[in-house]
């Protein structure tokens, strides 16, 4: 069980290593003097305070919008809640230079806000912590809302009826159990947000610039891998305290909870208060997330001669200039297989890891669960470039092979997959599993007997959130992706690169088809979730 975890592990750490012995190992000699020489500059100092501020408030916000929305998902049954819970879901696979690009046509020159009110945002914080809520809404929703609707609301009612108040009863007894959950969420926001690339360079342009932003312009820009790997060790450093601390605060507020079927804690709103919350959370929905997915669909059709399908019609030819080698509609089929099988490895690779964690077998295995996490919080630019020199000779020769990009896109879905879950995994009773030994029950019987049942709709979103994640992966993919077989998300960051009306407008086109793509599997993983769990809709 530990073997494909760990090998995954170091197959990550190793171009990251090779980066860093680049950067600082000159002539068989470590330059660790480097790292007092860029860390005391001052502009180095602006990058990391900024990273830090913004990544905390960015988290903050986003558990301020997203938790009630994580209850209403968790907790009200309406109609259109697997369709809503898609939507909410779709802003999470997209790649991220098209959420800044959304946002730039929402608040910047020329958006909508300032056609219609004279407001702009663009080259402010606000419009950086805002796309980051847009982007991270669905994390906080599912991590949150899976564990939620499991718990069996009678515990809280139980406090009520020997006299505690609303409040004092959901402080006590349903905020401890959804504790660790609410630090998986904020820990993978965080990291996501502390990594921001392509929000703060399109919506901060000059102004800011993040860890990732600075790694990118001194590896790609300036070609200066000293300080490209002084701040990858300080970014990975950072992660692993962070992962630490989290792993060691949550552990302490473990514990076995009573776990029901979502459909019977999941009930129509009733009262003014419960109705209002509801209005709130659809209200927030739309104007965070469905108005600029609307502004990426208007500006796909928007032509200079009015609305049509000419930059749909144009996906279908190949790029004369030679850009792509082939038509850029099969790009969704390239993404879509590239996504499945990163799928099938983060499933593989994290749910072994989830199962080896639950039983707390000794420090090492446990220490896995903050390197799985790493991907997350480290630059993806330095993932990507490292995987391009160092899997060039055999016997991992990888960088003809179509393997190498799944495998990059599986790194950022199996931390998906472990902290999805890893609080289900641990919340089952111990006992139950004892008793089933004390049956006759084989270890794989009583996994498949007691923990399947109760961990079957954690490993269908984990699937969701993996697949999500590959389909919209940029930073690695952009440095190993076949010229022949371009994903979706490399040629729309391509096509935006390229100057012209016909390349954005078949980047909004692609994006848009991107977002129905998502949009479409997530309500066939809400429709076959719903099917195996007696009903939910």
């Amino acid at each position: 069980m530990v073997v494909p975890v760990a090998f995954f592990a170091l197959f990550f750490a190793w171009p990251v290593v090779s980066i860093v012995e680049r950067g600082l190992r000159v002539d068989g000699v470590w330059q660790f003097g480097r790292f007092g020489e860029a860390l005391s500059r001052p502009e180095i100092l602006d990058v990391l305070w900024f990273t830090l501020w913004q990544a905390l408030a960015s988290t903050g916000l986003t558990l301020l919008i997203a938790l009630p929305g994580a209850y209403v998902f968790a907790r009200f049954d309406f109609r259109g809640k697997g369709l809503l819970r898609a939507v909410v879901t779709v802003p999470f696979v997209m790649p991220t230079v098209m959420v800044g690009t959304a946002f730039l046509a929402l608040v910047g020159r020329g958006g909508l806000l300032d056609e219609l009110w004279g407001v702009r945002l663009d080259t402010t914080v606000w419009a950086i912590l805002i796309a980051h809520v847009f982007f991270n809404y669905a994390v906080v929703v599912r991590t949150v809302g899976g564990l939620w609707a499991q718990l069996d609301p009678r515990q809280e009612e139980a406090a009520r009826v020997l006299g505690a108040a609303r409040w004092r009863a959901w402080r006590t007894v349903t905020l401890p159990a959804l504790a660790p959950s609410v630090a998986a969420a904020a820990l993978m926001v965080f990291l996501f947000t502390a990594s921001s690339f392509a929000v703060v360079q399109i919506l901060g342009g000059s102004t800011y610039s993040t860890l990732e932003t600075e790694i990118y312009r001194q590896t790609v820009v300036r070609f200066d891998l000293t300080t490209a790997a002084v701040l990858t060790m300080v970014q990975f450093v950072a992660v692993g305290a962070v992962l630490a601390v989290h792993a060691r605060t949550v552990r302490r507020r473990e514990s076995a909870l009573r776990m029901v079927a979502p459909e019977e804690t999941a009930r129509r709103p009733r009262g003014i208060g419960q109705w209002a919350l509801f209005a709130a959370v659809l209200l927030s929905v739309a104007l965070l997330i469905v108005l600029p997915l609307g502004v990426l669909v208007e500006r796909s059709f928007a032509t200079s001669q009015g609305y049509g399908l000419d930059y749909y019609r144009a996906l279908q030819t190949t790029d004369p200039s030679g850009t792509f080698l082939v038509p850029l509609l099969d790009t969704i089929g390239n993404s879509l297989r590239y996504a499945v099988v990163a799928t099938l490895i983060a499933l593989v690779v994290g749910g072994l890891a989830a199962a080896a964690l639950t039983r707390r077998a000794g420090r090492l295995v446990r220490g896995f669960d903050g390197l799985l996490m790493l991907p997350l919080g480290v630059s993806a630019v330095t993932v990507g470039f490292g995987f391009l020199i160092t899997l060039d000779e055999p016997p991992f020769d990888l960088r003809a092979s179509w393997i190498l990009v799944p495998l990059a896109q599986a790194l950022v879905g199996v931390p998906f997959v472990v902290r999805t879950m890893l609080p289900v995994l641990r919340a089952v009773d111990e006992r139950l599993r004892e008793a089933a030994a004390v049956l006759g029950a084989s270890p794989w019987r009583a996994w498949r007997e007691v923990d399947l049942p109760l961990v079957r709709r954690a490993l269908l979103v984990a699937a969701g959130f993996a697949f999500a994640v590959s389909l919209g992966e940029f930073g690695a993919t952009v440095f190993i992706a076949r010229p022949d077989s371009p994903t979706l998300t490399v040629a729309v960051a391509r096509l935006l690169g390229r100057p012209g009306e016909l390349n954005y407008g078949q980047a909004m086109a692609l994006s848009t088809i991107l977002m129905v793509v998502c949009a479409v599997s997530l309500l066939l993983l809400e429709r076959l979730r719903t099917d195996r769990t007696s009903g939910e809709f």
